[in-house]
């Protein structure tokens, strides 16, 4: 990956003009709709303005390069664990916050390296581990640890496989396709649900998501892989499908599972720092699984690529 290589792949420049004519495209429907059909559009109208910036910054990244995407996907498991940190009070545990920021760390220098990253989460589990024992403190330290490992697993260790897709040949499209398919995942199971649902999806964890929204969401996920073959021509219909369920059923589990953990912490978003979206962690909950099981999918079907 380089700016120069970019340039000239295909996949590449494919997304660049699929996401700009989809935010044109939308653009210029939300705009009919609030000034021509005079629709109250609300929190849309933020959430479309924030997809404006953070498209073109993921472009930039992908474009930069390897070493320049592997650092962006680390800054942002580091940003997001900061949220994650705060509204579970980890952030009052100095020597805790330390122990997971190194094993992110350590995530994105294993990537940086291409090297072989087995050690990798259980050298980071083992630090965590160390820190309520080196204290010598039980009293809270089960709840602590478990938060600590909860969040290096999730955000650096899972999350962080992005990190090691930029180091694959075919890393265009692999990353490209996952980026694109994932948020429309998302976007396709806001729509869904809001156009159809009835049935609440799991209501306790999720209040707005819908079973509706949720088979609509499941069902474009399965078509993608099919519509955007060139992500990656070599792929058989065995891996297409995988693809698609994997974004399908694995977008939704990491929305749910850190909406689940979002609940019993008491918040309703891990920040506001994205207008429309919330925080970082409500942005890329859905990428936790995907990432982690597609390219293990990819590199048993088909090594080397």
């Amino acid at each position: 990956m380089s700016p120069a290589t970019a340039l000239h792949d295909p996949a590449f420049r494919a997304y660049l003009g699929i996401v700009f004519g989809l935010l044109l495209g939308a653009g210029v429907a939300l705009a009919l709709l609030h000034f021509v059909w005079r629709v109250e559009l609300g929190r849309v109208w933020k959430t479309y303005r924030s997809w404006l910036w953070m498209a073109p910054l993921v472009a930039l990244a992908i474009f930069a390069g390897r070493v320049p995407f592997i650092i962006g996907v680390t800054a942002v498991s580091l940003f997001a664990f900061r949220e994650f940190a705060r509204v579970s009070t980890l952030s009052r545990d100095r020597w805790m916050n330390g122990a997971v920021c190194l094993g992110i760390i350590a995530v994105g220098v294993a990537a940086l390296l291409d090297a072989d990253p087995v050690l990798v989460p259980v050298g980071a589990l083992a630090l965590i581990s160390l820190v309520p024992v080196l204290r010598n403190r039980a009293q809270g330290g089960l709840q602590e640890l478990s938060l600590g490992m909860i969040a290096f697993v999730y955000l650096g260790w899972m999350f962080g496989q992005l990190g090691f897709l930029a180091n694959a040949p075919q890393a265009y499209g692999y990353l490209c396709y996952l980026l694109f398919a994932t948020e429309v995942s998302d976007v396709a199971a806001f729509t869904f649900g809001r156009m159809f649902g009835r049935h609440p999806l799991r209501s306790e964890i999720s209040p707005h998501k819908t079973w509706e929204g949720s088979l609509g969401a499941l069902a474009l996920s399965l078509a993608l892989p099919f519509l955007l073959r060139f992500s990656f021509p070599f792929f058989g219909t065995r891996e297409l499908v995988l693809t698609g369920l994997i974004v399908g059923l694995g977008g939704q589990l990491g929305d749910l599972s850190l909406s689940m953990i979002k609940r019993a912490l008491g918040a309703k978003d891990w920040s506001a720092v994205i207008p429309g979206h919330g925080g970082i962690l409500d942005r890329i909950d859905s990428l936790i699984f995907v990432a982690p099981l597609f390219i293990q999918m990819a590199r048993y079907y088909h090594p080397g690529r």
